[in-house]
């Protein structure tokens, strides 16, 4: 092994060093205390699933799972995000009554990347799925609880994108006829490639009026006029359940007093093949990716042998972080500098300041080269050198 190598991580692998890790841990905590102030319950799931179950339901591309085969040949994989092996707990353990039930995790998923991505291949999601409930109120109860969450994490200035899959694919299909035109179309939303979008409708074989009714889509971003621009865009009833939903949340965040917080964008799909209804995504600050999403996922159950409606959101750490300011983000920490005569007074007053709820540090005189250095790392500094009783020479 060469010693370049030596310090290499693999593809897409990132180090937490103690600053970044603390201000992981603080976040991580304010917002698992929230979720939990609205009902939600922890779990756990393995970090190893089996490719046919968990894997293939997983929506995400065959070629970013990372593979590997247990003893007994099976294949298992990395689990590629949470909502998956939720949903497979939920339906051979917890759906045995009709009472929708809300769950919480927070754990680290895997996901290959490539060469050239420069994206990390690991990364933490805290995040909720409330299961066995059809409602919009439960749509609309995410919506509210990630936005309360990250209001605790400290984070104030974002706005959620509030779409809906079925109404685009309800649309699309009436208009273009079939799936795989439909999936070709919607390829271009997600890239959010709009030039592109546009330059592939003028292209298809369609009348002018529907290939305006194409390119008027793109205008559905905005507050809640949007939802009645859409509606003059159905040419029947179908889609109209769809704009309907949409009403309705919005009603929902007024009561709630959120309505500022959202704004709607129907041409918002994801590549979570496993949405079926209300989707979204939260953007902060200058940060280039959403760093929350989630929506509604009514069918996934089914793959476990169960039905059930399903909602839930995930928020990307490491992206959160980044969005957040990192004034306020340390906690001071301090240090008792101490000789070996007055080691038993330095471990008492360092046990009495703990129980006060700082962060303190022990550090034997004898082992410090040069105490400028020492006291330059830490904010605060108590000297318990020499013979009790006397000030020290230092």
């Amino acid at each position: 092994m060469s010693r370049l190598f030596m310090f290499e991580k693999p593809l897409g692998m990132r180090d937490t060093l103690p600053d970044l890790f603390n201000r992981k841990r603080m976040v991580r905590a304010s917002i698992e205390r929230e979720m939990e102030r609205w009902g939600y319950q922890f779990i756990e799931t393995p970090t190893l699933e089996y490719y046919e179950t968990v894997g293939a339901a997983s929506a995400i591309l065959d070629q970013q799972l990372f593979k590997l085969l247990d003893q007994e040949g099976h294949t298992l994989v990395l689990r590629p995000d949470m909502t998956a092996p939720i949903a497979r707990v939920a339906a051979s353990r917890l759906l045995k009554n009709d009472l929708p039930i809300r769950l919480a995790y927070t754990a680290n998923v895997f996901r290959a990347q490539q060469r050239e991505g420069g994206r990390p291949a690991e990364f933490e999601q805290i995040g909720v799925e409330c299961i066995g409930d059809y409602t919009v109120s439960a749509d609309a109860e995410g919506l509210a609880l990630i936005i309360s969450s990250l209001q605790e994490a400290g984070l104030e200035d974002f706005q959620l994108s509030v779409g809906h899959i079925g109404f685009a694919r309800t649309l699309f299909l009436e208009i273009l006829g079939t799936e795989e035109r439909v999936d070709a179309l919607t390829r271009f939303l997600y890239e959010k490639n709009y030039v592109g979008y546009r330059e592939h409708v003028k292209s298809l074989a369609l009348s002018s009026i529907d290939k305006q009714r194409l390119l008027d889509f793109l205008a559905l971003r905005g507050g809640e006029e949007i939802i009645e621009i859409a509606f003059s865009l159905l040419e029947n009833d179908t889609g109209r359940e769809d704009l309907l939903e949409l009403q309705q949340l919005f009603e929902i965040m007024i009561d709630y007093g959120l309505e500022e917080k959202v704004k709607f964008d129907l041409t918002l799909v994801s590549h979570m093949s496993y949405y079926t209804g209300i989707l979204f995504e939260v953007y902060a600050g200058n940060v280039g990716f959403p760093i929350a999403s989630g929506g509604r996922y009514d069918l996934l159950l089914q793959k476990f042998g169960k039905t059930a409606g399903a909602t839930g959101f995930a928020i990307r750490i490491d992206r959160l972080l980044e969005a957040l300011k990192e004034e306020g983000a340390n906690v001071p920490v301090y240090c008792i500098l101490f000789s070996p005569e007055r080691r038993k007074e330095a471990f008492q007053y360092a046990a009495e300041q703990r129980r006060a709820g700082k962060r303190v540090v022990l550090q034997d005189i004898n082992g410090v080269k040069d105490i400028d250095q020492c006291t330059n790392q830490y904010d605060d500094i108590t000297f318990l050198v020499g013979k009790a009783g006397r000030e020290t020479g230092i």
